[in-house]
């Protein structure tokens, strides 16, 4: 029988047991299943041409309260204290700081509430836990708190093209922040995205945009019906599908724990030791395919998500997409990996850590991220080790990819000697962060004598490390943008202006093209 404790409700217990899954579990999948149809209700009968804005806001947001109580119980009551204090936060303390404050009050809470739920109730348990929501609102604040700053505080001259796109130029009211944090299509699973983004959705302007026809020309607003995207549901919901069913089934036969069974370790060759590496850490994937398509579809199914037309005129409905499989499984390198996985991650590390850093901001950047995971010690061997292969295989990558470029078949050995490196490196990278445990993940380093750390420490060492001209650019910019700042406060008595590069850089330049006709 699956039991577990929880605090949400209990009502589905004999379809846990049936089922053999733990309660919250259970809870969570049937929350996001009620949120889907949910959103097919809210984009049918409460769309944007038939309800105010205001509705729309109260609906998502009452909706959004309930799955969260059903799931969480009172610690659902996290999401509302964490929004409040943070709102106080920023209509107290000003435009010129509050960013600052949100930033350390929401993280910090987020830390607060990891530590009471891993150390004090249940380490090492990996059902469904309040903290996972809390992720999620925490990077909306943040977000939302550096895009007011930005807005209502930078000037646009200081600004990237896709902290323009995404500056916010008013203060957001209550309903409209509580909206954003805690909305049904998001409250469980996210995925992150913009304020700007979520508003114009909510008032229905996603797609009264000027678009470029088959023929590149621009077609006037409203040229077209509105796109549906059923078609991208359903395709979503088969993956979805397939990818519960290989969790369900091959992951049990490939545990990563088994890797440092000592059995295997004495009697393992090294081929089989690194198939079965690969193997173990390809099965565990699964799960997250599940559970970010489900989130993107359900968030499609309401009608957000929507992101233009591709040169074939199709819709394409990605704007919230958290991951792209194929390109993922095909990774030639650790940055190819990194830019479709977990992507709205990825661009919130940049937002608010990676392009504002003046001092090692990859190294910055995987700090953040290892804290807002959570305080399990395998996260921080993860991310530290991640620091290493990504600044390794950066060197490799800058010194010997421009020889392999000249003819087809070099090119193609190329990929597939990096397609290789790549996979095994990402899974030795990530095995304590699904041990999560220091003595079992040392256990493993140990069992493969630490070679990769040693192999991208003397890449480290023995290539020289080419520095990217837009590397230099953002670093100059940077420094250009806080002098002016610095200069213009003493000039005029603190007066307001109203007026990372990483990994997925190309996503913001899409974002800052997306809408161009629409500032808020």
């Amino acid at each position: 029988m699956a039991t577990t404790s929880t605090t949400g409700s209990t009502l589905l217990q004999p379809l846990s047991n049936a089922v053999q899954l733990p309660i919250d579990q259970v809870n969570f999948v049937v929350g996001q299943l009620s949120a889907l149809l949910a959103a097919v209700w809210f984009r049918t009968y409460l769309h944007s041409g038939k309800t105010s804005s205001f509705v729309r806001h109260v609906v998502a947001t009452l909706l959004g309260l309930y799955l969260a109580l059903f799931c969480f119980g009172w610690y659902a009551l996290h999401f509302l204290v964490q929004s409040g204090i943070s709102y106080c936060i920023m209509i107290g303390m000003g435009v010129e700081a509050m960013h600052r404050y949100c930033f350390v009050f929401a993280l910090g809470y987020l830390i607060v509430c990891q530590i009471t739920r891993v150390y004090i109730f249940d380490y090492g348990q990996y059902s469904a836990d309040f903290s996972g929501p809390m992720m999620i609102i925490t990077q909306k604040i943040t977000s939302l708190a550096y895009e007011i700053h930005d807005g209502m505080f930078r000037k646009d001259e200081e600004l990237t093209p896709s902290q323009r796109y995404l500056a916010v130029r008013r203060m957001p009211s209550l309903l409209e922040y509580l909206s954003y944090n805690c909305n049904f299509m998001g409250i469980l699973a996210g995925p992150l995205c913009s304020y700007k983004d979520y508003i114009i959705f909510i008032e229905g302007r996603s797609y009264h945009v000027a678009q470029p026809d088959r023929d590149g020309k621009e077609e006037p607003p409203g040229a077209r019906a509105e796109p549906s995207p059923n078609a991208a549901v359903t395709q979503k919901l088969l993956v979805c599908g397939l990818s519960l069913l290989v969790h369900l089934t091959v992951s049990n036969f490939f545990p990563v724990e088994h890797n440092i069974d000592e059995h295997f370790q004495a009697t393992a060759s090294w081929p089989t030791k690194v198939v079965y590496l690969y193997v173990s850490l390809l099965a565990a994937r699964p799960k997250y395919y599940f559970a970010w398509t489900l989130a993107d579809a359900i968030n499609n199914a309401a009608g957000f998500g929507f992101r233009g037309y591709d040169e074939h005129g199709e819709a394409r409905w990605d704007l919230v997409s958290n991951l792209r499989i194929r390109q993922i499984e095909m990774s030639t390198s650790f940055k190819m990996f990194l830019d479709n996985w977990n992507i709205q991650t990825a661009l919130w590390l940049k937002r608010v850590c990676y392009e504002r850093a003046t001092v090692s901001p990859t190294i910055q950047t995987f700090v953040l991220s290892a804290i807002w995971h959570g305080v399990y010690p395998g996260y921080y061997l993860t991310f530290l080790t991640g620091v290493l292969m990504t600044l390794a295989a950066r060197a490799v990558r800058s010194n010997f990819r421009h020889y392999f470029t000249q003819s087809p078949r070099l090119k193609l050995l190329y990929d597939v000697v990096t397609w290789a490196t790549t996979q095994v490196a990402v899974s030795y990278t990530v095995v304590p962060f699904v041990l999560l445990s220091v003595k079992p993940s040392l256990t493993f380093y140990s069992s493969w004598y630490y070679c990769l750390h040693i192999a991208g420490i003397l890449v480290l060492l023995l290539l020289p490390v080419k520095k990217t001209q837009r590397g230099k650019d953002t670093h100059k910019n940077a420094q250009l943008s806080r002098s002016k700042k610095f200069d213009e406060a003493a000039s005029s008595s603190g007066q307001n202006s109203f007026s990372a590069t990483n990994s997925v850089c190309s996503q913001d330049r899409d974002a800052a093209s997306r809408h161009p006709s629409l500032d808020q």
